[in-house]
């Protein structure tokens, strides 16, 4: 069963609550306030079933311009319009506004009913069906049908029911229920044992009873304990269904209309947004920088200011490129539509599309910003991807911050990213929590910096293998995590992009400089360690006479890192095979005896208590042995 929104449209008084009941049975108009004024104020809901089976959730949109915030709410989600006209008076001023909204928020499916048919005769039922085709001539309504009925007497409902069957059964599309859940709040109430409830059309995803979710942009999380769709309890509802949730954690007056219910985390608040606006042709208002508009989406109302970035104006019927910059947070997805009434007097002036929904401030008349929101407007969800992890080029960023600005699913962004992997835009670092994101661009560049300063430095100082890992990621990545970071290099090194030694990073292909200043000091280091054997040498005390000591530290570096040299202690150094020899002597020593002592390891190799305490304090380094209690005496590891 595929589950539909119809709503209703249309100027005060031409009878869209009395159609409503007529083809339901039941009344829409919920407050007293309504009934005694016999206008629909707020917003009414209830259901009826369709022949094809299909059930039609049906809206009752308050038709006064004083009302016209309830009845842009009112669109949200709607699969099917049907725009009431009274034959005995006509299109009326809110007939037009109405149309303008519907056209503006892209409402495509429309069935023109002309009501109160029993109350005019044919030659004028004619007048008034040839005002429509002429008032619709060029408009999204052109091509849609027109039903005469009369919700009085029941004359002409059938067809009426008939033709909306055939058009929701054929012609709707079923809405996207893999995405994530999201609800924009039309009512909040409190139910006496029941707490917080909350009523919307749920327009995309899906939502189960017990599911964690969060409200927006007040950022608290709820959980769901009941759900009803059209009176039924249900554990679970659908994207297209009109839906009452009963929430934990929330209290009603933590609620507005504007309120948004959706995965936790799945989306940003803002109180800027980037979109295109269009201005109606028949508005009678130019839009000039900075003014002061309402701004309706969704169930929500602000206000704001319109920047126009890419024109001085934009006058009827023109279109612009704008951020609009609100006074209360709100959370949207791009592509959300929207519409636009001028500040006072109130009066709808246009709408349009989100954009970005998350940018950071922009300024006027610049060439890029203009070009990326055109690549936005233009591009698929990837594209618009792309264009956030460029945003991101000295961080990287994860699937689900991208989730998060994009409102879209990880899931979605998740194949999104991999298409774009596939397209070698971007590369993935798949981490134990989630996945960064870096672009090819970004890392070309970083290849390209990191490659230059190794080859400054390999110039610099040749006698080292390269730049310390630690001292690079300071100097040029300190924007990005450690862990992101090392796997970063890691990508660089398989690729051939650079050279790891160790610790240390280079140029493919470099060696560290062995010229004849690098055999005149190893050969002294390496002369001087075997000739004092056990007797260890400061290395601060050797002489390396016409060199400098940083070349002499650079080159002992050389040694330590091809095994020829071990550093003992502070200062001492060694050849390695004399520690070796060390090694296996006083692991013999403990197979005899459990403890050895300082003493004894001043005897073994003939040497001063000066070295044979760095000697135990190396094996005890290397887990040969560790101390037993007493300062000078060990037993194995």
């Amino acid at each position: 069963m595929k589950n539909v929104i119809i709503g209703t449209a249309g100027h005060i008084d031409h009878g869209k609550t009395t159609l409503i009941k007529a083809l339901t049975g039941r009344n829409t108009d919920r407050w007293e306030e309504e009934q005694r004024r016999g206008i629909t104020i707020d917003l009414g809901f209830t259901y009826f079933d369709l022949p094809s089976g299909d059930r039609a959730g049906i809206i009752d949109v308050p038709g006064h311009e004083k009302f016209i915030n309830n009845m842009v709410a009112g669109v949200v989600g709607m699969d099917l319009v049907l725009l009431v006209i009274a034959a005995d008076e006509g299109i009326m001023p809110q007939t037009r506004e109405h149309m303008d909204i519907l056209h503006l928020l892209g409402i495509e499916k429309s069935i023109v009913v002309l009501n109160k048919c029993d109350l005019v005769d044919e030659e004028w039922l004619e007048l008034v069906e040839e005002e429509i085709k002429e008032e619709f001539e060029g408009t999204f309504l052109e091509q849609a049908p027109v039903v005469k009925v009369s919700a009085a007497t029941g004359k002409g409902l059938e067809e009426l029911v008939e033709l909306i069957s055939h058009m929701t059964s054929d012609e709707v599309v079923e809405k996207d229920i893999h995405t994530i859940p999201r609800l924009p709040i039309d009512r909040a109430f409190s139910l006496s044992g029941f707490g917080t409830v909350i009523t919307g059309t749920l327009v995309s995803g899906t939502i189960r009873k017990e599911d964690m979710l969060e409200m927006y942009p007040i950022g608290k999380e709820s959980k769901i304990r009941s759900i009803q769709v059209h009176g039924e309890d249900k554990t679970v509802c659908y994207a297209g269904q009109r839906v009452a949730i009963n929430l934990s954690n929330i209290k009603k007056r933590e609620i507005q209309r504007g309120c948004v219910l959706a995965s936790k985390g799945s989306m940003k608040t803002a109180d800027l947004l980037d979109v295109r606006l269009n201005v109606l042709d028949s508005s009678m208002r130019v839009l000039t920088n900075h003014t002061r508009l309402h701004f309706f989406t969704g169930t929500s109302e602000i206000l704001c200011r319109a920047v126009l970035l890419d024109r001085e104006e934009i006058g009827p019927g023109e279109s612009g490129l704008v951020q609009l910059r609100l006074e209360e947070s709100i959370a949207v997805r791009r592509g959300d539509k929207f519409i636009v009434r001028f500040y006072s007097p109130m009066e709808t002036i246009g709408g349009g599309v989100v954009l970005e929904p998350n940018p950071g401030i922009k300024k006027r008349f610049r060439e890029e910003v203009i070009e990326e929101l055109k690549r936005k407007e233009s591009g698929s969800s990837a594209d618009v991807i792309e264009l956030h992890v460029k945003e991101h080029r000295e961080t990287m960023i994860t699937v689900s911050e991208l989730a998060k600005l994009t409102a879209l699913s990880a899931e979605e962004v998740k194949k999104d990213v991999e298409e774009l992997e596939e397209q070698k835009k971007v590369h993935l670092f798949a981490m134990r929590k989630d996945t960064y994101v870096w672009h090819t661009e970004a890392a070309e560049e970083a290849v390209r910096t990191l490659k230059s300063a190794l080859s400054s430095y390999e110039k610099r100082y040749p006698y080292r293998y390269g730049i310390k890992k630690a001292e690079v990621q300071a100097t040029y990545f300190s924007k990005m995590r450690p862990n992101v970071f090392d796997r970063m290099i890691e990508m660089m090194a398989e690729k051939g992009w650079i050279m790891r030694v160790d610790e240390f990073l280079c140029t493919p292909g470099y060696n560290v400089c062995k010229d004849e200043t690098f055999k005149k000091v190893s050969g002294i280091l390496l002369d001087t360690f075997e000739k004092s054997r056990f007797d260890f040498v400061r290395y601060s005390e050797i002489k390396c006479e016409g060199t400098p000591r940083e070349i002499c530290d650079d080159i002992l570096n050389i040694l330590l890192h091809e095994e020829k040299a071990v550093k003992v202690t502070d200062d001492m150094y060694t050849l390695t095979s004399y520690m070796e020899e060390a090694r296996k002597l006083i692991l013999e020593r403990l197979a005899e005896s459990p403890v050895i002592t300082i003493a004894e390891v001043r005897d073994m190799f003939s040497t001063s208590r000066k070295s044979a305490k760095p000697i135990l304090e190396y094996m005890d380094s290397i887990k040969v042995t560790k101390k037993t209690g007493g300062e000078s005496e060990r037993v194995a590891y």
